[in-house]
């Protein structure tokens, strides 16, 4: 048998007799757990927080911040993605800390250490 010649299915039983089957679509998801991100969906918007669980139908998250007006504090960057690179800048409008469940579509994008300083500390606004 010339390993280059297998089908994927056959591997597929090869992993299984040797107890490598396929990482679960949980695993997927399963990275992003202890994160802090950027989240934005539908009817929540966009929020800011450190996710707890989430799934292919929604997310929860604790110490989440609502970003009411956001811009990125690097003004050569754009929308939440810059926001989740660099923070916020001045005059932003965001909540004080609530624990979110979001059941909707919804996508993350990853914060890097300094925007986590940033919106953590950022000033509460109310409406």
């Amino acid at each position: 048998m010339n390993i280059n010649d297998l089908t994927i299915g056959q591997v597929k039983e090869i992993q299984a007799l040797l107890g490598q089957s396929q990482a679960p679509e949980s695993d997927f998801f399963s990275k992003w757990i202890g994160k802090y991100v950027i989240a934005r969906s539908y009817n929540e918007g966009v929020l800011f927080g450190k996710v707890l669980s989430c799934n292919e139908s929604g997310y929860e998250m604790e110490s989440a911040r609502r970003l009411y007006y956001h811009k990125p504090l690097d003004t050569s960057l754009s929308w939440y993605e810059g926001v989740a690179q660099s923070g916020l800048a001045h005059g932003c409008r965001v909540s004080s800390e609530q624990h979110k469940v979001v059941i909707e579509r919804y996508s993350f994008t990853e914060c890097s250490q300094a925007a986590i300083d940033n919106i953590s500390n950022y000033e509460t606004h109310g409406q």
